[in-house]
């Protein structure tokens, strides 16, 4: 019995998190700094050990759900960004509903490796983290040089030669470093200058990644006036064993690199993966991408159940953090439990919300859902925000722009965190902050 109620709270927050997932830009972390909120000003409506059983559903069901607006309604967050490009083509190829299959087959496989760590991760994790902890900075700053020396050169040759030929070369690379920068000193601004209430907070980057992933998409797909072919509902998956045990194990590499690593994002970590698996199969790279982020997410939250570790990685684990702590194993058995189940479940929710969501695209003009999610996206910001966070999303989108029209990688507008973050870490970000008026 002591094991059952955990595991129906974790079910509970699995099919809350189902619905909450098809929503454009509503992240899990935004949803659950209101249940914190709420549990603060009304009293305790659960105690705090259930209240993280159910916050372990809320995760693990979204990472495994959020894929469906990532493709259908071209509304991605920081870890799906990648996800979209292929899928996009699948989606084009009526095809969708099998690249949503294919990212949700990736997320059991990153379940399963998560599950497999369970006899040693308390005694991995721990003595890694400890031999690790002090080089963290200069890491960080290898990832942060990686990601913008692989944005290469690159051009069409098709232009004429001189300074012509040289532009259409360097064009991508120079969007990505200007995306870098700009996006890097927006998010000083939010560190520093905030213009988001002080009574929310908790949602300070919420404006930034809306404007900055979401919205660039959106105008994009509005602008081109993309028609949608008819869906195909396949009865089985284009994979192999062997492409689902690549995509895992590059996938779950991401995902723990980026659940470990202060900032590092799944995006970012299964891009760093694919790179050193060498992936050049949509197939492959789809199911790493699913594995990626759900080990991201739901790993970085199982990190802080683990005993001795206690590692808080993530905002789901930043909240709980002020209400309960896990010490015993008997907490990390139980919460590892809580994810093999309601990571099963939500793959099967996966796949009748996907059927659901193609019948709405298959009924509806997508012109006109691109413009009905732009309005759900603007609503949520200015609702959780206020007009201050609208501001914050329009420049945003305004940086947000700028890879979408040249041809650099999105990826790079993950400088909103990666920068302020970096140099704070060196002891630099101070004094930037000085420099750019925004400490006295």
């Amino acid at each position: 019995m002591t094991v059952v109620v955990p595991l129906l709270y974790a079910v509970c927050g699995a099919l809350v998190a189902s619905v909450l997932a098809l929503v454009p830009a509503l992240h899990i972390y935004n949803v659950a700094g209101f249940i914190i909120l709420a549990s603060a000003t009304l009293g305790k409506f659960m105690p705090p050990e259930m209240l993280a059983m159910f916050f372990l559903g809320l995760i693990t069901s979204y990472s495994i759900l959020n894929t469906i607006p990532s493709i259908f309604l071209s509304a991605p967050d920081d870890s799906t960004i990648f996800v979209v490009l292929p899928g996009q083509k699948y989606l084009l190829q009526r095809r969708g509903y099998e690249a949503v299959a294919l990212t949700g087959i990736g997320g059991l496989g990153g379940i399963a490796v998560l599950a497999l760590l369970t006899p040693v991760a308390s005694i991995l994790f721990p003595a890694l983290r400890a031999i690790l902890q002090p080089h963290l900075h200069w890491i960080l700053w290898t990832v942060i040089a990686f990601m913008l020396i692989s944005e290469w050169p690159k051009g069409s040759d098709r232009a004429p030669a001189g300074l012509a030929r040289w532009w259409d070369g360097w064009k991508s690379l120079t969007a990505g470093l200007v995306t870098f920068t700009l996006s890097g000193l927006l998010g000083f601004i939010l560190l520093y200058r905030s213009l988001v209430p002080v009574t929310v907070a908790y949602q300070n980057l919420l404006p930034a990644f809306v404007g900055l992933f979401a919205v660039p998409w959106i105008l994009q797909n509005i602008l081109s006036r993309v028609e949608l072919p008819e869906q195909h509902i396949a009865e089985t998956v284009d994979s192999t064993l062997g492409l689902f045990l690549r995509g895992t194990f590059a996938g779950a590499l991401g995902g723990l690199f980026a659940a470990f690593f202060p900032v590092v994002t799944g995006g970012l970590g299964g891009f760093i993966a694919g790179h050193a698996t060498a992936q050049r199969d949509d197939r492959l790279f789809i199911i790493s991408q699913g594995a990626s982020k759900v080990v991201y997410y739901v790993g970085g939250f199982l990190f802080f159940f683990v005993p001795g570790l206690h590692l808080t990685r993530g905002g789901m684990a930043w909240m709980l953090s002020s209400l309960w702590s896990s010490y015993t194993p008997q907490s990390y058995y139980t919460a590892t439990a809580a994810v093999v189940l309601t990571g099963v479940l939500s793959f099967f929710l996966l796949l009748l919300m996907t059927r659901v969501m193609i019948k709405l695209v298959g009924k509806v003009s997508y012109r006109w859902i691109s413009l009905g999610t732009l309005a759900v996206l603007l609503v949520i910001v200015v609702g959780m925000t206020g007009w201050g966070g609208l501001l914050i999303c329009a420049v945003a989108t305004g940086i947000g722009l700028v890879p979408v029209l040249w041809g650099s990688r999105r990826m790079n507008c993950m400088g909103v965190l990666l920068l302020p973050i970096a140099l704070n870490m060196v002891g630099a970000g101070g004094v930037i902050a000085g420099w750019l008026g925004l400490v006295q």
